[in-house]
């Protein structure tokens, strides 16, 4: 009998087709419809860098701008060996979507580099950033479009871009991304804030959906940024994690592992193996093992066809950017399994990006209590829009999601015009 092969997912395709069926529901005029499903501008760059050893390598980058009509493109820059340009195009619809599901004004965009940062040295992969920088300077700046940390890359990064694009103009211009480190203005909170919104988010749907928080047994993919803090805040809230992933491997402990001490193993052995109190187990395994709330927060395309039936939770939310495919998403609802999606689950870290491009714009800037406060705030407020719009509509939790950031960004497309 012949084996059945995994199907390749494209992640363009699958941000398409998730548009095309919210505007089939929405009723998106044709013109309209034409101009959301494609990117607005690509920009692909090949760049050489000087490697320690005097040679020279060269590589390729992407940004790509999917929808400017809200305001500024607004997104993160990956560093990965499997960058592709039909993956970022993707990433960029979503954040178009995400920024206006949250109602911030900004558009969509998304950057990456072909490249396994951790094959660089410090001095390699400062060298790659600045010159990248300096490729698609063409086309950021803090009133076109403002890159943000994303995979594999962090505040140091965003600090090289930042003066890479200031040395170019001759003065110091913060606005131009955010996620930046504190002393070159930076803002209180961002770190956190992707993080902390699915927390928000993951209450406020557990109290819509009667799941009790205390003892709710949580299996958390990922444990970088987002994941780690998430898992940790829902730890505080009174939830057990069960279970978590790393690129390395998984870890499971069915009376919860001590997120804090895992958090810490990290940091001094660079993976959760080998945390005391907890056992391994295949990653494969790690999204079917049973649970209350299931929390994707590695990458795209985990929850496929071939595994969601086998998916054991009560609720799914989604951290990571496009975790659940198309076809998964038909199975999940079938059987009953509501899943809060991306662009709503995972907003907190552009919500609050957009706090800090309005501190550096203002030259004024907030503290911790007041950015977690406004973040709780956009969250909150946001979850019951899509909550009433999937009340209205009588569908699940994406496309209520989708029915309000489509429409938002059609209204802006539609009210702008087409020039000239």
């Amino acid at each position: 009998m012949a084996i059945k092969q995994p199907k390749e997912l494209n992640p363009f395709v699958e941000a398409v087709a998730q548009f095309d069926a919210a505007a089939d529901m929405l009723g998106l005029e044709p013109d309209i419809r034409a101009i959301l499903r494609v990117p607005k501008r690509e920009l692909t760059v090949n760049f050489p860098v000087r490697m320690d050893d005097g040679s020279i390598q060269m590589f390729t980058g992407y940004r790509v701008q999917h929808n400017i009509n809200r305001g500024p493109a607004k997104g993160g820059i990956r560093y990965d060996a499997r960058v592709s340009l039909d993956e970022v195009r993707a990433l960029a619809m979503w954040m178009t979507w995400k920024c206006a599901v949250v109602n911030i004004p900004f558009g969509g965009a998304k950057g990456g580099v072909i490249v396994d940062p951790r094959k660089l040295s410090v001095h390699e992969l400062e060298r790659l950033t600045r010159r990248y920088a300096t490729e698609i300077s063409t086309i950021i700046g803090p009133e076109s479009d403002i890159p943000a940390p994303d995979v594999n890359t962090n505040p140091q990064i965003m600090a090289w871009i930042m003066d890479t694009y200031s040395m170019h103009h001759g003065y110091s211009i913060p606005a131009v991304v955010t996620g930046k480190p504190l002393s070159i203005g930076g803002s209180e909170g961002r770190m956190e804030a992707t993080g902390r919104g699915v927390y928000v988010v993951t209450r406020e749907a557990c109290r819509a959906l009667g799941i009790p928080m205390e003892g709710a047994r949580v299996v958390v993919q990922g444990f970088g940024n987002v994941g780690s803090i998430t898992a940790r805040l829902m730890a505080l809230a009174g939830c057990k994690v069960i279970a978590v992933a790393d690129i390395y491997g998984a870890i499971y402990n069915e009376n919860g592992i001590d997120i804090p001490a895992a958090i810490r193993h990290v940091q001094e052995r660079g993976r959760l193996e080998g945390l005391p109190g907890s056992e391994q187990i295949p990653s494969a395994s790690l999204l079917e093992t049973p649970c209350d709330i299931l929390i994707p927060a590695a990458t795209e395309g985990v929850i496929t066809e071939e595994n969601a039936s086998r998916i054991q939770a009560k609720l799914i939310v989604e951290a990571a950017n496009g975790p659940t495919t198309v076809e998964a998403d038909a199975i999940l609802k079938a059987r009953g399994i509501p899943v809060i999606p991306d662009i709503l689950a995972n907003a907190g870290g552009v919500t609050v990006s957009y706090f800090e491009w309005v501190q550096d714009v203002q030259h004024f800037f907030w503290g911790e209590d007041e950015i977690n406060a406004r973040l709780e705030s956009i969250m909150v407020r946001s979850f019951k829009a899509v909550q009433a719009k999937r009340d209205e509509k009588d569908c699940d939790y994406r496309m209520g999601a989708y029915l309000l950031a489509v429409a938002r960004v059609a209204e802006a497309t539609q009210v702008r015009g087409v020039y000239p």
